[in-house]
């Protein structure tokens, strides 16, 4: 609240940097021109709350509203540049140009701050309406990559700003690999950096993996970085081997290989094949077999002789008996 100050004039840049919701100034007669053209202009888009204030600036005989208040030659800059995007190699170099005019004729920069590529200003005033500043970066670095590169054109009116965003180009880098371990399923867990986002191949015994629903890739891009894991689902020993990622881009390719160990491999122990004994019996075992088959061959004869004279001699015998009867 400025409202009933002795003030003449007043400068933008001091709230620049305020989250300013309102700006009273009731009361308050500046000097008609330029330097309170900034405030006119937020009056008429009724930033501040200025809008609904009676603002007065006095034209050295008579106060008028600043709403009526006519200054030619006097307004924001216009800003232009050379480039709305960039896309380099690393390494390489370039210069970008950016253009203020206006009249008062404005200050003109461009703000590298955060750059690691080495960066040189040179500036140029053309007709005193024209400023111009050409940015060379040289040796450009990956660590730019998607850097916004802002140019800021102001006067006492107000500001304008532009900016090129810088795209940096460079060969993949597998940044990790790791050895796999258990999550939900088992993940080998990889990290690779490149610009364009690079492509991702998978090897196993010098044959590519094709995914599916034990093996698959899972991934999500941060800036640069391709983060995310090769996903075994209930892998066994047979799974046990190396595994090599390949990543490739238009600038290059770039491969790792990690062992991955998943179970170790069952052990069965050997069982000896049975033996086959053979036994000799000795030549006494021998020959009392050969005199028991004897004897069981000489009782059969016997039982046969015996069974043919009872059948013969057994039948005279009942013929006798019916005779006495």
């Amino acid at each position: 609240n400025l409202s009933k100050n002795p003030l003449t004039t007043l400068s933008w840049p001091l709230f620049q940097h305020l989250q300013l919701i309102e700006l009273q100034l009731e009361d308050v007669v500046f000097e008609c021109g330029c330097k309170i053209r900034w405030l006119q202009l937020w009056q008429q888009r009724g930033e501040a709350g200025l809008s609904s204030q009676l603002l007065y600036c006095d034209e050295g005989y008579r106060k008028i509203p600043l709403l009526d208040m006519n200054i030619s030659s006097c307004d924001v800059p216009d800003i232009s540049v050379s480039h709305s995007n960039l896309t380099l190699v690393e390494g390489a170099q370039v210069t970008v140009s950016c253009n203020g005019t206006g009249s008062p004729l404005p200050e003109v920069d461009w703000n590298p701050a955060g750059m690691r590529s080495i960066n040189v200003h040179q500036a140029y005033v053309y007709d005193n309406i024209i400023h111009s500043i050409q940015l060379t970066l040289s040796n450009v670095s990956r660590e730019d990559n998607n850097f916004m590169l802002t140019c800021i054109a102001s006067n006492m009116v107000g500001m304008t700003n532009a900016s090129v965003q810088l795209i940096v180009h460079y060969p993949p880098l597998i940044m990790k690999l790791k050895e796999p371990y258990k999550r939900h399923d088992t993940c080998i867990e990889f990290t690779v950096a490149g610009s364009p986002h690079p492509t991702l191949r998978w090897y196993y015994r010098d044959q590519e993996i094709l995914h599916d629903e034990f093996v698959r890739t899972e991934f999500d891009i941060y800036k640069d970085d391709v983060e995310g894991c090769l996903m075994f689902k209930n892998p066994t020993h047979f799974n046990n081997g190396n595994y090599t990622l390949v990543a490739s881009n238009i600038l290059g390719v770039a491969t790792k290989t990690v062992y991955g160990h998943f179970l170790n491999k069952p052990f069965f122990p050997d069982t000896p094949a049975p033996t086959m004994t053979v036994t000799h019996r000795p030549e006494e075992d021998t020959f009392g077999v050969s005199i028991a088959v004897g004897l069981a061959g000489f009782a059969c004869v016997m039982l046969i002789v015996l069974f043919v004279l009872i059948n013969k001699y057994g039948r005279r015998s009942k013929f006798g008996m019916k005779e006495l009867e």
